[in-house]
């Protein structure tokens, strides 16, 4: 996985799970890391529940409602994330008919524990770590191209 961002961007990463999400290159070397822990769900959920907040047609709404719940929510989910029994069954009682909000409760759990357990591991792995090193190392390259 290529990283094109500087060190300064790379190292901005640290500042929130917030700043990491909204970067495309701290994005996907965020989901590298949670492939390699097996937990690349939580964002795949978090990012599914992003785009249909934007949805704008009842139709696809109800469709990418279902999608997301027969991915991520259901047991026994292909991705099935970790998520309180009151939360999955009020998601399931209200899933034929979706709101834009349907998810609301189930996103905020997941983000929240990916802010406070993935994404505090992230910063202290080494794929994390790596990259700075590479950013601060390349910039050095270009002051002085004789290094």
């Amino acid at each position: 996985m290529p990283v094109k961002s500087d060190a300064g961007e790379t190292m901005a990463w640290s500042e929130s799970v917030d700043t990491l999400l909204a970067n495309k290159d701290g994005l996907a070397a965020f989901r590298t890391f949670l492939k390699s822990e097996f937990s690349e769900e939580n964002v795949e959920f978090w990012l599914a529940c992003e785009d249909f907040k934007k949805t704008k047609s009842s139709t696809k709404i109800t469709s990418k409602a279902q999608k997301i719940y027969s991915d991520f929510i259901q047991a026994n989910a292909p991705k099935e994330i970790n998520i309180d029994f009151h939360t999955k069954t009020h998601i399931s009682q209200n899933i034929s008919e979706p709101t834009l909000s349907c998810f609301d409760d189930a996103q905020r759990s997941i983000y929240s524990l990916m802010a406070k357990d993935s994404f505090p591991r992230f910063l202290r792995s080494e794929m994390y770590k790596e990259l700075v090193k590479k950013q601060q190392h390349g910039n050095q390259k270009r002051w002085l191209p004789f290094l």
